[in-house]
């Protein structure tokens, strides 16, 4: 459950309370400044606590009563726990699209300073928050598959 509450938690952050209050008060290379420093501290975390959940995830899975097998649609839980699988495969890989595509891309051309492209700055600060945006409707996505399995 930390785990969940950690990286949900984070998305819900950033997302609510982080980027807006950037957005109305710096500068567009200052937020991406502070948004990359900020998602360096954060993404091994979030990365941890994706693991975690897989494993846990995992085992809790296969000592289900409710259990059929991989894939399985035969009851409302195990349409649920699929559901939440597919969900939770979409969000690894938004969110290793982030981490190895777009933030480094903000990385470089932050490195350029006074010769920063402040179009392709704008460009990918939207990707990022798209990004995290995707990432927290489908938290609340998987939390909501989560609790359709538990009332099965």
């Amino acid at each position: 459950m930390l785990a969940t509450v950690v990286w949900i938690g984070s998305l819900a952050s950033i997302n609510l309370l982080f980027l807006p209050a950037a957005t109305r008060t710096l500068k567009l290379v200052d937020q991406l400044s502070l948004v990359t420093a900020l998602q360096k501290r954060l993404e091994p975390l979030a990365w941890f606590c994706m693991g975690l959940l897989l494993v846990t995830g995992l085992f809790q899975m296969s000592t289900s009563e409710h259990y059929d097998g991989f894939a399985s649609i035969s009851t409302q839980w195990s349409l649920a726990i699929l559901v939440k699988h597919g969900f939770a495969v979409i969000m690894v890989v938004i969110s290793a699209i982030q981490t190895w595509e777009v933030l480094p891309s903000i990385q470089r051309i932050l490195l350029k300073k006074e010769k920063a492209d402040e179009a392709e700055l704008a460009r990918l600060q939207k990707s990022e928050v798209r990004l995290l945006r995707i990432n927290l409707l489908l938290s609340a996505l998987i939390l909501g598959a989560t609790a359709l399995a538990r009332v099965s």
